[in-house]
C-alpha cells in the first residue's frame, strides 16, 4: 500500500513537471511570427512569416504537439538505439506500405547511406573501406538536368557520377562498375527519361533505382506511389509536409537495401558515423508520420485556400497588381498566391519588395521566380499571417 502511494506520488510529481512542457506543445501551433519569443529574442533573432514553404533555410516546418510530446517522452529514457531503429523503422514501413524503413537523420543523409548500401551491395568489408574504390561499384548514373547539388553525398561515399540525356546514352553508360541509378523526382518533368522507363531499365539490367522525392509528400499518396512504381530505395524529409523534427529523414525500400544501410550510419562506425540519429527523432517523426496518414487533408486544403484568398483579397483594389493562385506540380504541390506588377509602372523591382518585406516587423520572406512577380507559400503560415502579408505587400505596392 506504502509502496503503491510513492508510486502514485511520484508519477504526479513527475506529471506536474512535464505540464508547463506540454502546455508549450499544446500551444505550439497557435504562435505565430508576430507572437513574442524570449528564447530568441535573448539570442537577437527575429521569427519570420515563412511564405517560402516548408524549405531548411526557414527551419522546416512546425511540428505539431503530438510530435514534440513523442520527442519529449523519448528524452527521458535509455533505450538500445538500433532495436529502437528497426521498431519504428519496421512501425513507418506498415503505415507507408514499403517493405521496409530507416529514420535518417534528414533527405541527405539517406541519400548517403542508401549509396553506400548500394555501392557495398551489403557486403560489411566493402561497406567499411567506403571511400575507396577498390571491388566496388561506385559509378552512379543520373540525369544531366537531375544535377542538384545532393550529388556530392553521393560522392563522400567514393561514388563517380555519370550524367546521361538521352535512354540510349543510360543503357551505353551501364557497365560493371554501375552500382546505382539515381532520380530526382522533382526534376522528372525535365529530363528525357521519366519516372516508370528509368525504373523499367534498372529493373531490366539489375541496378538499384534510386528517388529523392525529398519534398515531395503532398498528396499523400506519394508517400507510397513512388515504392509501388518500383524504385528500390525513395527518400522523404521528414521535417518538411511530414512536420517531423526537421533533423530528421526517411529511407524507404527493399529490405535487403535497408538491411545495407543500417550499419553504415552512426552508432555504427561506417561511412555515415557521423549522421547520428537520436531517439527523440525517431520517435517524434514515427509521431508525425502518423499523424500525417490520418489527418484530415481535405480540411487542411480549404485552410491553405483561404490564406491564399485572404492574400488575394487583401491586394484585390490595388492599382497595377494582379493576384492569383498557383499550385507546382511537383514539389510542394499546395496553393500558394501569386502577386504581379509592372515594375517599370511601380518603379519597384520583385526583389526590393521582397527585401522590404524582409526588413518588416515581423520579416516575411517570399519566393521572387521572375520579375514583377512574388510567390507566396501559405502553407506553414499560421494565425493571422496572411492578413499581415497582404497589409504589407499592400503598403509597398500602393
Amino acid at each position: 500500500m506504502i509502496g503503491g502511494m510513492k508510486t502514485t506520488r511520484r508519477r504526479l510529481i513527475q506529471a506536474g513537471a512535464l505540464a508547463p512542457a506540454a502546455a508549450s506543445a499544446a500551444k505550439s501551433t497557435e504562435m505565430s511570427a508576430a507572437t513574442p519569443s524570449s528564447l530568441y529574442s535573448s539570442l537577437g533573432i527575429r521569427p519570420v512569416i515563412n511564405g517560402v514553404g516548408v524549405v531548411t533555410v526557414l527551419g522546416g516546418s512546425i511540428m505539431p504537439p503530438e510530435v514534440v510530446r513523442a520527442m519529449e517522452e523519448a528524452s527521458r529514457y535509455f533505450i538500445p538505439l538500433p532495436d529502437l531503429q528497426r521498431k519504428v523503422g519496421s512501425r513507418i514501413a506498415e503505415l507507408l506500405k514499403a517493405p521496409a524503413c530507416m529514420v535518417t537523420c534528414g533527405a541527405a543523409s539517406a541519400i548517403a547511406v542508401g549509396a553506400s548500401a548500394c555501392l557495398s551491395q551489403g557486403d560489411a568489408k566493402k561497406l567499411r573501406q567506403l571511400p575507396g574504390r577498390d571491388g566496388i561499384k561506385y559509378e552512379v548514373i543520373q540525369q544531366k538536368t537531375h544535377r542538384s547539388g545532393y550529388e556530392h553525398q553521393m560522392e563522400s561515399c567514393g561514388a563517380k557520377i555519370v550524367t546521361v540525356e538521352t535512354r540510349q546514352e543510360l543503357e551505353a553508360a551501364i557497365n560493371e562498375r554501375t552500382g546505382m541509378l539515381f532520380f530526382l523526382n522533382k526534376a522528372d518533368g525535365h529530363g528525357q527519361i521519366k519516372r516508370e522507363e528509368f525504373v523499367k531499365i534498372g529493373k531490366a539490367r539489375g541496378i538499384p533505382t534510386m528517388n529523392d522525392a525529398a519534398s515531395d509528400a503532398t498528396p499523400v499518396e506519394n508517400l507510397w506511389k513512388y515504392t509501388e512504381l518500383g524504385f528500390d530505395l525513395v527518400i522523404f524529409s521528414g521535417g518538411k509536409a511530414l512536420r517531423g523534427p526537421q533533423a530528421s529523414g526517411l529511407l524507404l525500400g527493399r529490405k535487403d537495401l535497408i538491411e545495407a544501410a543500417l550499419p553504415a550510419m552512426s552508432p555504427y562506425g561506417g561511412i555515415g558515423r557521423g549522421m547520428k540519429v537520436g531517439k527523440e527523432e525517431m520517435c517524434g517523426l514515427l509521431a508525425a508520420v502518423e499523424r500525417y496518414v490520418k489527418v484530415d487533408h481535405k480540411a487542411e486544403w480549404r485552410d491553405i485556400e483561404a490564406r491564399v484568398e485572404t492574400i488575394r483579397r487583401g491586394l484585390k483594389d490595388v492599382a497595377g497588381v494582379e493576384t492569383g493562385r498557383h499550385i507546382p506540380e511537383v514539389a510542394n504541390e499546395l496553393p500558394h498566391a501569386t502577386v504581379e506588377w509592372d515594375e517599370g509602372a511601380k518603379k519597384l523591382t520583385a526583389q526590393q519588395v521582397a527585401e522590404k518585406l524582409q526588413a518588416g516587423d515581423p520579416p516575411i520572406h517570399v519566393q521572387r521566380p521572375g520579375a514583377g512577380k512574388l510567390l507566396i507559400s501559405v502553407w506553414m503560415m499560421r494565425g493571422g499571417e496572411p492578413g499581415i502579408v497582404a497589409k504589407r505587400l499592400r503598403e509597398i505596392l500602393a
